[in-house]
């Protein structure tokens, strides 16, 4: 037979291919690759494809030898560690102990991501012991390439032909298992983030460099095998995530039937009702308001078409006698035009002749202002020297003012949810870092230098937790071009979770997505911008005073950053932003110093109008003499008193002011203040000179003190109601504005009424005005005719003859409140517009150095702030349900905590959380697992033994690990036996959760909790079964403008509420912007109750005061319509509804009263009817009103448009420009109109 010949001449040929081949080709390693034939023999059932280990690589990775050989029995002991491992593979094998050793060790490294979800864990598994050990081993693994070490062949490269249907069980079942440490899917870690199983397996195969983790030689995984090569696809048998003995989470398996009912919330819509006409949609409450307004309309004209044909009928009836009687009509109206400005002065004796009734109150408060005026006049240095005593020991409590400018003391008041939050996690958990977004900086704190590595976050090691790309190259320069530069970094954009070579200096991954910006989806490389980021060591402080070296670091990163960096940069056409922790404090209080030159030129131009405002209209000659300079410059000093009384009054009783109340009040007290001076001086004016000063004076109260006492009255209780916001900022300036006022008007009614004395008793004397030292000689007085006469002012003319006829037209009324009705109904509808918050920019100066920061974090910044979600007194006990009712691993609760966080991040577009959370209760449960064999371990005395790449078992110089030594006898801490349904008994998570807290994570076991989780759980007091606080950390999505943040907190709160609700557990959630942020949550609540409020005790004043509900009513409307209309204006200018906006609307209503008051209270006492009581109230109150208030608040408001801060542009000139034109149209305008139309009749005597 010629059989062995031809084997013998095959085995020949063999050799000569493989000699031939051994020649052809060199290794990287020194070895030769040869490609090996198939063979019916090499592939078959209980037949290896390489067997044992024939060398390894100069990095310590052992190398297989390519040998085929039959599948080995094991004994019993190597039996049963093969069967712990894979429980898959029975009988023969075909791998050495040392194989499965090292099998053991390669998966040890994963098993810590994957331990939580069963299912995944055993097809991982499975993939690896198929490859190792399993006994037909040659039926789906092929050696392609083999490289010679030492002189030994190795493999150095396989095909491993896998069916698409396991590859598909093994991903499917493991694509969505978290590794909560970093907040991300564990396929990050073991498969680079994978979007299927094909890449994963490309991963899985890739042949390692050499120092670097993975496969020591080529995996080439196939998913269909050669014809006629008698082999077979790898197909064991998969768990779905849902099995029932291998299940998992709904976290790490949503798709489980389990968690079928639990589908994550769908995106709150927030639509508002629309109606659509034709192509046109259209909101319902615009729609609303239109159908409103045309109905409005259409009566207004049909009642002024009524009312002119009624005119007319009656006129026809009345001609002849008309005829008969119009000459003496004629000439006694000319009469009563001509002595009408001395009647209207002459009090209440004159007021009841001409047929007006006053009400009791007015009538009483005429009386004594009668008696007062008399007193005051002849006591004027008396009252004068009195009242200004008063306010000045009242200006001695300025002593001990203090202002208050941190944030949190002003928008966040006392009993805030979010303050209460933000002191429990303080206290029981850790203050959230300082954030500075370079070592070398040194500052000087109480004469020692403090370096960055003093105050920053160190949560491994004694390494700084900087947040940089440079982290890759761990932060050493040295190491960029040895790592191969920006080569590597693109590297470990994608391997940052799964190659030691990125791990930062401080040991731990760098998500990529925290340093770099500009960049789409995961597309690191396209990034346009990096983030560096020094988290520093916060304390607790409520003075303030515990981070003083970290401030100091602060302020001298940020001299280096603006004197050198940036000077650095931008020569080389590039731009830097950057900030410290306490830069927004520095900025803000340089703010409220850089407009005080503008300030001051403001009221400066108002005290020089004021004084000019006040004197008469005559002519040049004697205008030293009629002005009254000095009278104004002296009301406007009391003005001033009245503040600085205020101010003086409340810091004695330790009330801190605040910038609003040195930037507001003051033009707010100004504002009613000088109209009040205005008042009082035109209503002296008007009175007959005839008369003794004392009757002159007595005249002016009697006819404008009632109504300056209810205006005052009514401002009063309107800033005191705000006292009872719980917004300090709010509550504070409302009480110091209220008593401001209330000062004011007791200065306007005693010192300044005893100071027009004095003026016209200088005046009388002929002493020039500003230099009463200085008196006129008689014969200048004799030869200058009608010094002494009082000529109606332009102002004054101006409202008689022109304004109050015109508005007095028919056709004039019916459009002025056709169209003061149309802008109310369009201002409520815009009104619904404006949104909450207060832009940071426009805090900030506008050369600040934060605002191009805050343009670039929002334009480039892909992650969000952290959200912690805080868990108190959480039972940890075994008979307790709460461990379930919080993780997301295998047997927890399918709606638990971390499992509806996971959920919540589904929908991040409504729930604002970005990731599912990093659970410290999952890590630990899965340290403590059997399974993770490397993690939770002791020694034989029963102490904790770390894993075997840390010390003692591994020595720090980086020598050989594990294999012996000190740490060769230590065991798992527990077996499964030893757990419950997989859960500790109470008192083994008393004694193992410090382990855990104090376990390094290394690449042995992933899941130690130092750093990660060191500040996560209180234990203080945990010893009884109960943890106090204990926080779950996640991210909110990039929140990019003050909507968004306001939208996250609502959404975080919703969200822990429902969650709450349903464990019957303590949650809720934090972050580090809430307490800021809180206040827009319900600023609308806030803006209208106090806007009612006000406007509700203004109601009361006036009808206890008038004793007339009606002109009660036509107040209120007017007012409401000024703060309407307000809003209004400010939906249009894109100004936000805020603690400023809203201080501005309840000052608007005082401003507003001022506005009103005078006029309505002229009109109910006057008399005629109401077309000639409007035109009366109009000449008598009106030019005070419109110079006192309208003209002198434009001409200061102008000022305010050259500011340097943001803030004083939009919220001061925008809204008090819009303020003043506002009032003054209503005042002015629109309510002498519905006064002529809709009035309370006149009072007149029976």
């Amino acid at each position: 037979m010629k059989f062995p010949s031809f084997l013998a001449a095959f085995s020949l040929l063999q050799l000569i291919l493989l000699m031939q081949g051994l020649c052809a080709e060199k290794t990287d390693s020194g070895g030769l690759s040869v490609s090996y034939l198939t063979s019916g023999e090499r592939h078959s059932e209980e037949y290896c494809a390489m067997y044992d280990i024939c060398g390894q690589r100069s990095d310590g990775k052992v190398l297989n030898c390519p040998y085929g050989s039959p599948s080995v029995k094991p004994d019993e002991l190597f039996s049963a560690k093969i069967q712990s491992l894979c429980p898959s593979i029975s009988g023969n094998v075909c791998c050495t102990e040392d194989q499965f050793n090292t099998l053991r060790a390669q998966v040890q490294q994963a098993i810590p991501f994957l331990v939580g979800c069963p299912a995944c864990l055993r097809n991982f598994l499975n993939l690896f012991c198929e490859l190792s050990c399993s006994p037909n081993q040659s039926l789906f693994i092929n050696v392609t390439s083999v490289s010679e070490i030492n002189g030994n062949l190795t493999v150095d490269g396989i095909d491993f032909f896998v069916s698409d249907a396991f590859g598909e069980g093994l991903y499917d079942s493991c694509k969505e298992v978290k590794f909560g440490t970093m907040n991300t899917r564990a396929i990050e870690f073991i498969g680079a983030g994978a979007t299927n199983f094909k890449e994963w397996f490309d991963f899985i195969g890739q042949k390692a460099p050499l120092g670097f983790p993975g496969s020591p030689y080529a995996i080439d995984f196939k998913s269909t095998v050669p014809d006629l090569s008698g082999m077979e696809l790898m197909n064991v048998s998969t768990y779905s995530c849902g099995d029932t003995s291998l299940g998992c989470s709904c976290g790490d398996c949503p798709s489980s039937p389990q968690c079928s009912n639990s589908e994550p919330p769908s995106p709150s819509k927030k639509d508002h009702c629309s109606i659509t006409i034709g192509p046109i949609k259209v909101r319902c409450i615009d729609f609303a308001l239109a159908i409103a307004y045309i109905i409005l309309v259409l009566g207004l004209f049909g009642w002024a078409l009524f009312h002119r044909q009624r005119e007319r009928i009656l006129a026809s009836d009345r001609e002849p006698l008309l005829k008969s009687t119009d000459e003496d009509e004629a000439n006694l109206s000319n009469m009563q035009y001509d002595e009408n400005l001395a009647l209207e002065g002459r009090g209440v004796t004159e007021q009841l002749k001409n047929g007006a009734q006053l009400s009791f109150i007015q009538g009483y408060m005429a009386s004594f202002y009668r008696s007062y005026g008399k007193w005051v006049a002849r006591n004027p240095t008396l009252v004068l020297c009195l009242s200004l005593a008063v306010v000045i020991v009242l200006c001695f409590g300025l002593i001990r003012i203090e202002v208050e400018t941190r944030p949190e003391k002003l928008w966040v008041g006392h009993g805030s949810k979010a303050a209460e939050e933000k002191q429990f996690f303080d206290s029981h958990l850790a203050p959230f870092y300082r954030i500075e977004q370079v070592d070398g900086i040194r500052a000087n704190y109480s004469g020692s230098k403090v370096s960055l590595t003093d105050i920053c976050l160190k949560p491994l090691g004694q390494d700084c937790a900087t947040q940089s790309v440079l982290q890759y190259f761990k932060m050493d320069r040295e190491n960029f071009d040895n790592y191969g530069g920006v080569t590597h970094a693109e590297y470990c954009f994608q391997h940052y979770t799964s190659s030691d070579t990125c791990l930062s200096a401080f040991e731990a991954p760098l998500d990529p997505s925290t340093t770099l910006g500009g960049f789409s989806g995961i597309n690191y490389s396209e990034a346009s911008a990096f983030v560096v980021t020094y988290p520093v060591n916060n304390a607790i402080d409520e003075a303030g005073n515990g981070n003083g070296k970290a401030v100091a670091w602060e302020k001298a990163f940020i001299k280096l950053a603006k004197e050198e960096l940036l000077p650095l940069v931008q020569s080389r056409n590039l731009s830097l932003s950057f900030s410290s922790e306490s830069s927004i404090e520095e900025e803000l209080k340089r703010e409220s110093t850089a407009d005080i030159i503008t300030i001051a030129v403001s009221y400066l131009v108002m005290f020089a109008y004021i004084s000019i405002t006040l004197g008469d209209a005559s002519r040049l000659s004697t205008f030293y003499i009629s002005s009254k300079v000095l009278l104004g410059l002296s009301g406007v000093v009391l003005v001033m008193l009245s503040v600085l009384g205020s101010v003086g009054f409340f810091s004695a009783f330790g009330v801190k002011s605040t910038l609003i109340i040195m930037e507001v009040i003051p033009f707010l007290v100004l504002a009613v203040g000088v109209d009040n001076m205005c008042i009082l001086v035109h209503a002296v004016k008007r009175q007959p000179l005839e008369l003794p000063l004392e009757e002159q004076i007595s005249n002016a109260l009697v006819e404008v003190g009632p109504s300056i006492t209810l205006a005052s009255l009514s401002e009063i209780l309107a800033f005191a109601v705000g006292g009872f916001t719980p917004m300090p900022a709010c509550r504070v300036f409302s009480l110091f504005a209220a008593f401001a006022v209330l000062l004011d008007f007791l200065l306007q009614v005693t010192a300044f009424v005893s100071l027009i004395a004095f003026d016209c008793l200088r005046a009388e004397d002929n002493r020039i005005d500003c230099f009463p030292c200085i008196k006129i000689p008689s014969s200048a007085e004799e030869s200058d005719e009608g010094m002494n006469s009082r000529g109606s002012g332009l102002l004054t003319r101006y409202m008689q003859e022109i304004h109050a006829p015109f508005l007095g037209l028919r056709g004039v009324k019916v459009v002025v409140v056709a169209v003061f009705v149309a802008f109310a109904l369009a201002s409520i509808a815009l009104s619904t517009r404006i949104d909450s918050g207060l832009e940071q920019q426009i805090v900030l100066p506008r050369d600040s150095y934060l605002q191009g920061y805050f343009t670039n974090i929002s334009e480039y910044l892909r992650i969000g702030p952290p959200l912690y979600f805080v868990v108190k007194d959480y039972n940890y006990s075994l008979e307790s349900r709460d461990t379930n009712k919080l993780c997301s691993i295998n047997r927890c609760d399918s709606n638990s905590l971390l499992n509806e966080i996971s959920r919540a991040s589904l929908v991040s577009e409504s729930s604002y959380i970005a990731k599912p959370a990093a659970s410290w209760l999952d890590d630990f449960l899965v340290w403590l697992s059997p399974e993770a064999f490397g993690c939770c371990r002791k020694f034989t005395n029963g102490s904790y033994c770390p894993p075997d790449d840390q010390p003692p078992c591994c020595s720090p110089d980086g020598g050989s690990c594990g294999l012996g030594g000190v740490c060769k006898d230590c065991t798992t801490c527990f077996r499964h036996s030893d757990l419950v349904n997989d859960r500790p008994s109470t008192e083994q998570f008393r004694e193992k959760l410090p382990w855990f807290l104090n376990a390094l994570p290394s690449a042995d076991c992933a899941k130690g909790g130092h750093g990660a989780y060191t500040s996560s759980v209180d234990l203080s007091g945990y010893e009884s079964g109960v943890i106090k606080a204990s926080e779950f950390r996640t991210y909110h999505t990039p929140l990019n403008g003050q909507g968004d943040y306001v939208n996250a907190l609502r959404a975080a709160r919703e969200f822990s509420s429902r969650i709450s609700d349903s464990l019957k557990m303590q949650i809720f959630p934090y972050s580090v912007f809430y307490i800021f942020f809180e206040q827009y949550l319900d600023i609308w609540t806030i803006a209208l109750t106090n806007i009612a409020i006000a406007l509700g005790a203004i109601f009361i004043v006036c009808l206890v005061f008038t004793s007339s509900l009606w002109i009660s009513t036509i107040i209120v409307l007017v007012l409401v319509m000024i703060v309407v209309d307000l809003m209004g204006v400010m939906a249009i200018l894109g100004i936000q509804l805020n603690a400023v906006s809203v201080v501005n609307l309840i000052m608007s209503i005082g401003i507003a009263v001022e506005f009103c008051v005078h006029i309505a209270n002229a009109f109910l006492v006057s008399n005629g009817d109401r077309d000639q009581r409007m035109k009366k109230a109009l000449s008598t109150i009106g030019a005070s009103v419109f110079s006192g208030i309208t003209l002198t608040k434009l001409v200061g408001v102008i000022v305010l448009f050259f500011s340097r801060s943001e803030l004083f542009v939009v919220y001061y000139f925008q809204m008090y420009l819009a303020l003043v034109l506002v009032g003054f149209l209503h005042g002015l305008v629109f309510l002498p109109v519905v006064l002529s139309l809709m009035g309370p009749p006149a009072r007149n005597i029976a």
